[in-house]
């Protein structure tokens, strides 16, 4: 089991990273291997909850809201109405949310219960058939990938609770990076 999903283990965790930070660690080391900012954006596919299929690869093109969180974590359930209204009003600027839970197989139908309350797609990460992305070192968590496939924003917990206003400022800049008809990296 891993500890990011273990209910048991997630004040420890919390408790971890608070020891590191003020230990003096550094933000690269807090997030080692995972992708950063100016870096393509791993290959992710699998199953939604709905059973449709999900593929980085197939919006191409479209800023891509990558938020990994977790059924027991109330900061992530704190953030998904706001995933939630930023697919609402940026959907017709061609930006989509994918919301990947980070909860143990055993707890899915705790995840499946959580996201039945959003509108965008949501699914499980143990699911997933390709993550390049692993798994998540602080939850919530989320990547802004613009139009070319590159990563434009990563907003983590560990630097703050994530405002309306944070969220739409990265996409909004993840749109602006791009001109329209540009290529994905990778195409």
């Amino acid at each position: 089991m891993s500890a990011i999903t273990s209910r048991r283990t997630w004040p420890i965790l919390a408790l971890g990273v608070l020891a590191l930070a003020s230990a003096g660690a550094s933000r690269s080391s807090l997030a080692a291997g995972q992708p950063a900012v100016g870096s393509p954006a791993p290959a992710l596919s699998g199953r939604d909850f709905k059973g449709g299929a999900f593929d980085l690869r197939a919006w191409r093109g479209q800023v891509v809201v990558v938020n990994f969180w977790a059924s027991w974590c109330q900061p992530c359930r704190a953030e998904m109405p706001l995933l939630d209204a930023l697919q609402r009003d940026y959907r017709d600027r061609g930006v989509l949310v994918l919301g990947l839970s980070a909860d143990d197989r055993h707890d899915r139908k705790d995840a499946l219960q959580v996201a039945q309350g959003v509108g965008y797609v949501t699914g499980m990460l143990a699911d997933a058939m390709d993550n390049g992305f692993g798994a998540p070192q602080v939850l919530p968590l989320t990547y802004i990938i613009d139009g070319t496939g590159r990563i434009s924003a990563v907003l983590r917990a560990d630097r703050g609770a994530l405002s309306g206003a944070q969220l739409r400022t990265a996409v909004q800049q993840a749109l602006d990076a791009v001109p329209p008809g540009a290529t994905r990296t990778g195409d």
